[in-house]
């Protein structure tokens, strides 16, 4: 017998009128603005403009969301593609079901047109988006609870949760009262301690070129790994694996060599968060072309004298250059992001 329980909430929405606000959908829309805000502040201390964040986040977000649909729809296509329910159903994205990995995919291809047509090194903004990222994932979790999803195996412990005998995902032949592992709950306080490991480890280990980002992938992926492995909810299996499983597994391999390529094939740190080619059209549009180069190093100065921290004179910042990351002749396009 259990002293305490983790209690569902009796609704999913409310209503203003004929207005039906389902708070996934808020919580949702709150995540996107914390992780946009975050992104944005990181870039300005990297001596870029905060406010990009709002060009690119006009392409990332719509492309995000829509990624993430698409890999819910068809990673569980028993929901949406059977039976005589609502053929349309797979539009109503209120009722759950926006997949992260799917999100990463098509809201970091958007964040690059974004980044391309903003002239911002789309490894800089990965970067300073990661923290926040995980942080709109950790509260998105709780949308989850308010749809009553997202619940694991059977558990006497005092933090089990309370799902209605009514719900559509109940396990068929257990009583009325029984509890589970809140598993959106433990994905939530894995992914708000990893808000923290993010921002630790780069300033600790000035983790640039995309490395934050591939520490992202590895510590999302080995938690969302286990996590993944006691969930209930209906899944496609191969080899014994829940497709999610899989997908954790190949993210957290994509962040191990996104870590090691970007530690061998930069050294040093990031000299500007802009393109040198961003820098020199807007020594042009200036009135003095020749200007570029210096817009390139001042830039490199104000970002890596930050250091996350560590760097605390532009001196130093240059001294910390010097393996090469920056050229003492104009910048061009040559330059890798």
């Amino acid at each position: 017998m259990t002293l305490a329980s983790f209690p569902t909430p009796g609704t999913g929405s409310f209503s203003i009128g004929s207005l039906t606000i389902h708070y996934y959908g808020i919580i949702i829309a709150i995540g996107i603005v914390l992780a946009s805000l975050i992104a944005g502040v990181r870039l300005k201390r990297r001596g870029a403009d905060g406010w990009v964040i709002l060009d690119i986040a006009l392409w990332a977000v719509p492309l995000g969301i829509i990624g993430g649909r698409l890999y819910h729809v068809f990673t569980h296509p028993g929901d949406y593609f059977t039976g005589s329910g609502d053929p349309f159903r797979f539009l109503y994205v209120w009722e759950g079901g926006l997949a992260i990995f799917g999100a990463l995919v098509l809201g970091a291809f958007g964040a690059w047109i974004g980044c391309r047509l903003a002239g911002l090194r789309f490894t800089a903004l990965l970067d300073a988006a990661a923290p926040g990222v995980l942080l709109a994932q950790a509260l998105g979790r709780w949308g989850n609870y308010f749809n009553n999803e997202l619940f694991g195996t059977p558990t006497d412990l005092p933090w089990g949760i309370e799902i209605p005998s009514s719900n559509a995902a109940f396990p068929i032949g257990l009583p009325s009262g029984t509890l589970f592992h809140p598993a959106f709950l433990y994905e939530s306080l894995w992914d708000l301690l990893g808000v923290f490991v993010l921002l630790w480890a780069g300033r600790r280990f000035l983790l640039q070129w995309g490395r934050t980002f591939g520490l992202y992938l590895i510590w999302y992926g080995v938690g969302r790994f286990f996590i993944e492995g006691i969930r209930l909810d209906p899944s496609e299996v191969y080899l014994g694996v829940r497709v999610n499983q899989w997908a954790a597994i190949l993210v957290v391999i994509i962040g191990l060599i996104l870590m090691v390529v970007q530690a061998r094939r930069h050294p040093g740190l990031e000299p500007s968060p802009y393109l040198p080619r961003h820098l020199a059209a807007i020594a042009a549009a200036e009135g003095e072309p020749d200007a570029g180069e210096q817009l390139f190093e001042d830039a490199a100065d104000v970002a890596l004298a930050e250091g996350e921290g560590t760097a605390t004179t532009a001196s130093d910042a240059s001294a910390a250059t010097a393996s090469g990351e920056r050229s003492t002749s104009a910048p061009t396009d040559s330059a890798r992001d």
